[in-house]
């Protein structure tokens, strides 16, 4: 292996560790600016900023000649708006508000295991005995994760709920999106189905966005809400897509696991977020069955 790889490679695996540490955070600073704002106003300010975000890049990248699509895929990028960012994007950001910074972080970190399963259900894929093994200690885990909540009623794990089903809908968007990604590349499909969501979300976020007062809002905060938007949320992904594409999926996917760490640090330090010891036990259950099943196939 030549010294430009190697140090490209190590490039790309701080850049990727750094991603992970601005990922782990965001769940505590959206947490923080959303107790200035509604998640409605959040998600307007979200669909203002990054579209705008996504016509500069295009701009740049291709000039006023963007690539032209066929019908079909258009009607594609149409329903994969519609998971990635009407219904996930909109449903995760309700989630961190009901629930907190590191029950966020747990539930996306499953969300391999949702991609494994929908592949096996759709026939695409077939599961080993360590793959099922996997899926039912994750199930277990989760299960005793939320156990504190259990018994306060459903109102009490309803945030968590919800992010189970954001978590959901973004590995069916995974799976859909995977033979365009391979066609038209991530950089395309992310800021033409990020300009496409923004009307339908104009439409469901408008009147929260005009009701608030931005100007009320402290300075702090507005940064925090720039800083989630752009930097986490946009160029994060973009970075990311890089990062995939230098080091390959099968090397990135398991750095993912830190994230509920890093989340939990960070709630801890910014929202005082308490952690017992049953939920950390049911936490680590969980990312071990993720672990399990997703590399239950590959040697050690």
């Amino acid at each position: 292996m030549s010294e430009l790889p190697r140090r490209a490679q190590g490039g790309a695996l701080a850049v990727a560790l750094v991603l992970l540490v601005i990922w782990g955070t965001n769940f505590s600073i959206i947490k923080l600016v959303m107790s200035h704002t509604s998640p409605g106003a959040f998600l307007f300010a979200r669909y203002i900023v990054t579209p705008l975000c996504a016509v500069l890049l295009l701009l740049f990248v291709y000039g006023t000649r963007w690539p032209r699509l066929p019908r079909e895929e258009w009607r594609t990028l149409a329903w994969l708006t519609l998971l990635g960012h009407v219904l996930h994007v909109t449903l995760i950001n309700w989630g961190i508000y009901l629930s907190s910074p590191f029950s966020t972080a747990l539930i996306v970190a499953c969300g391999p295991l949702m991609t494994l399963i929908i592949l096996a259900v759709a026939g695409s894929e077939r599961l080993g005995r360590a793959q099922v093994a996997g899926a039912v200690i994750a199930c277990a885990g989760i299960l005793v994760f939320l156990a504190d909540k259990i018994g306060l009623g459903w109102q009490a794990g309803f945030g968590d709920l919800v992010l189970l089903a954001a978590t959901l809908l973004f590995s069916l968007h995974t799976v859909a999106a995977r033979d365009i990604i391979i066609r038209r590349g991530p950089l395309l499909v992310m800021t033409y189905t990020t300009i496409m969501a923004f009307p339908p979300l104009m439409l469901l976020t408008g009147l929260s966005g005009v009701a608030t007062d931005w100007t009320a809002i402290p300075p702090m905060v507005l940064l925090g809400l720039a800083w989630a938007l752009v930097v986490s949320s946009f160029a994060g992904w973009i970075l990311w897509g890089w990062v995939n594409q230098l080091l390959g999926v099968a090397r990135t996917a398991p750095l993912l696991y830190l994230l509920p760490p890093v989340a939990g640090v960070a709630g801890w330090l910014m929202t005082g977020e308490t952690f017992p010891s049953l939920k950390l036990a049911g936490a680590a259950l969980a990312l071990l069955g993720v672990a399990l099943a997703q590399f239950g196939r590959t040697p050690a």
